[in-house]
């Protein structure tokens, strides 16, 4: 498959990723402990994946460890900004602060929506900003990884897996908020365009369809540091405030993290098999031309 019908199959399965976060409350009874635990487990994968693979792709395109790294500070420091100023990378089950199963350790804990005197519109700016963002770094991952059988798979899957904990976070502020039913399945639709519209600002930007590479490694390296801060906002707040499931968490993040080692592996062994066949190509067509 072309590298648009990628995206465009990657923008489809997000899109819809992000209604059925928004319809989740709706369907399942969520837990403080299930959340945490899928939590975990996706902010292991997102940690590996910001970690260890895409600095190494970034590293490609630009060859200079620290214009790969300065970028990566600037991921880190805008998804934190984002998340000061706007307050809106909260996860948890939409009635756990009502149901009291987390235990003693959370009793004294305000609910953070009424400590950060948040909004939902607040919120929905804050997180449609971080998934434009994230937009752009799939863009930038699939345009990297051409050639490949799955082009840009481990940012998809970071976005495909973290894309319904943001549309629940919204649609429950919204909920809380006294919002309609109608008017919260608006806001989640337009909220799943968000990565559609980064996917689209990424090739406004960059001139790939004439070859151009100029952005593709910053972006890589942009995108790194935002997948770090994300996960370590998901884990740190559990890791200090909470102490029940301590061995079960620590399980799901080590899992998620083993995922994004082998997507990563998996990546390395398909580019070490593009480089074995590029120069067996140009073998081939010398011998041509010699005849």
């Amino acid at each position: 498959m072309s590298t648009p019908i990628h995206l465009f199959l990657y923008c489809v399965l997000i899109l819809l990723a992000s209604l059925v976060g928004g319809w989740i409350p709706i369907w399942v009874r969520l837990t403080h402990r299930r959340m945490q635990l899928a939590l975990s487990f996706v902010a292991g994968f997102m940690l590996g994946v910001g970690l260890l693979h895409l600095p190494m792709h970034a590293l490609e395109y630009t060859e200079s460890s620290p214009r790969v790294f300065g970028w990566m500070v600037v991921g880190i420091l805008v998804m934190f900004f984002l998340e000061r100023f706007f307050c809106f990378h909260h996860h948890d089950a939409p009635d756990s602060h009502q149901q009291g199963e987390s235990g003693p350790n959370q009793q004294g804990h305000a609910d953070p929506v009424h400590d950060h005197a948040l909004t939902w519109s607040g919120a929905a700016v804050g997180l449609t900003l971080h998934s434009v963002l994230a937009g752009v770094a799939l863009a930038a991952s699939v345009q990297s990884e051409q050639g490949a059988v799955w082009p840009g798979l481990a940012v998809f899957l970071v976005i495909f897996f973290h894309k319904p904990f943001d549309s629940m976070s919204l649609l429950t502020l919204m909920s809380a908020g006294g919002r309609t039913g109608s008017v919260r399945h608006l806001v989640n639709g337009l909220f799943a365009l968000a990565i559609p519209i980064g996917v689209i600002i990424f090739f406004l930007g960059v001139p790939v369809a004439s070859g151009g590479t100029w952005g593709i490694g910053e972006a890589l390296a942009f995108a790194a540091g935002l997948f770090v801060c994300i996960a370590l906002s998901d884990l740190l707040p559990e890791l200090h405030f909470h102490q029940h499931d301590r061995v079960k968490l620590s399980v799901a993040l080590l899992a998620g993290l083993a995922l994004a080692f082998a997507v990563s592996q998996l990546d390395s062994h398909e580019h070490e098999h593009e480089h074995h066949e590029e120069p067996a190509r140009h073998s081939t067509d010398d011998h041509g031309h010699d005849h």
